[in-house]
């Protein structure tokens, strides 16, 4: 981390000045008009750049993290991203991620805080072919599924409406879904379907928020920097609040500029698809919800889910515990907490 410049350094350069311009001209005050040097920020995203990093990149390309005088280094996600472990451990002063794994780190004892939303809803889905008899989550009953076998989704889902089906691991690809309109598979709406979508393959999806098990995708810190540097974290959250407003509201082209540069496997048709999708959906705000908006009500229901599944400990973890919404924007600050 830089801290902000040493007070007396400031002093001895103002003395240097009066030294070298003799007593012509009258001095301002020592330091005056200077600005400290730009806080560093490590932000660790949970996957390679794409649209859900729209605001991130906007941010970044616009001026919108220079203007709060922050220098912030995004780091592209992936399987190995690890953003937990880096952030619990101050590599990455912020991670994204699904606020199911954060609430479960929390509950293992690891220093992290949640404190706003990149969406307001994780967009896993189930997508299938139009063709596919499954109209709704019932119907699934006696079905296979290809998904992710610790998905806290599915034991939810098994609950809920007293079915059962089998699981098969997810491999993440798609060939199958291709060809067989009877499959059934676990994916992201605003990524995987593009390639299917562009080969002319008609797909329908049961989102998994409509269910009631409505998890954040988040944006979480170290509870000691939270504490340390909220003044850095409420800039960090007002520059990513407008990169998300010129991203959603006006262009996508800034952020994806960068996204193309970055990541040789996006094109710029996924891009704009991908965004698009983003919008239809309101992942990341709605009329009523401004973007980065977190509530108690939200994760204190997530969490007695969880509780309900066994997944997480009965009492073990409080809203108050594992959120704070002070360090949002005012129009964000619906459920403002402050950090123990």
């Amino acid at each position: 981390m830089k801290s902000p410049r040493n007070p007396a350094s400031g002093i001895l350069l103002a003395a240097l000045a009066l030294i070298a311009g003799g007593c012509a001209k009258k001095s301002e005050p020592a330091g005056a008009g200077a600005k400290a040097p730009p806080f560093k920020l490590t932000v660790q995203l949970d996957w390679v750049a794409e649209p859900e990093h729209g605001s991130f990149y906007t941010a970044e390309a616009l001026g919108y993290f220079r203007d709060e005088n922050l220098d912030v280094t995004l780091l592209q996600g992936g399987p190995n991203a690890y953003s937990l472990n880096k952030v619990a451990t101050n590599q990455a002063q912020l991670g994204q991620s699904d606020s199911t794994n954060v609430l479960l780190a929390i509950q293992s004892g690891a220093p992290l805080l949640n404190i706003a939303a990149i969406f307001q809803h994780d967009p896993s889905v189930l997508m299938m072919q139009e063709a596919n008899t499954v109209k709704d989550w019932p119907d699934l009953n006696g079905r296979t599924i290809m998904a992710r076998p610790e998905w806290a989704f599915l034991p939810y889902l098994r609950k809920k409406y007293g079915i059962g089906f089998n699981v098969v691991p997810q491999n993440f690809d798609l060939g199958r879904l291709a060809v067989d309109p009877t499959f059934v598979q676990q994916g992201f709406y605003i990524a995987e379907p593009y390639q299917l979508v562009t080969k002319g393959v008609k797909l329908k999806y049961l989102t998994c928020w409509d269910t009631g098990f409505d998890a954040y995708t988040t944006i979480f810190t170290n509870r000691t920097f939270a504490r340390e540097h909220g003044d850095q974290l409420r800039a960090f959250l007002r520059a990513l609040h407008r990169g998300y407003q010129s991203y959603i509201e006006k262009d996508g082209a800034p952020a994806h500029a960068i996204m193309l540069k970055i990541n040789p496997k996006a094109s710029a048709g996924y891009l704009d698809w991908s965004r698009q999708q983003i919008i239809g959906a309101q992942l990341a705000h709605r009329d009523d919800v401004d973007y980065l908006t977190i509530t108690s009500e939200r994760y204190q229901k997530q969490i007695s889910q969880l509780e309900e599944l066994g997944i997480l400990p009965a009492g073990a973890l409080k809203a108050e515990m594992v959120m704070d919404a002070s360090f949002l924007p005012a129009g964000s600050k619906e459920d403002a907490k402050t950090t123990k």
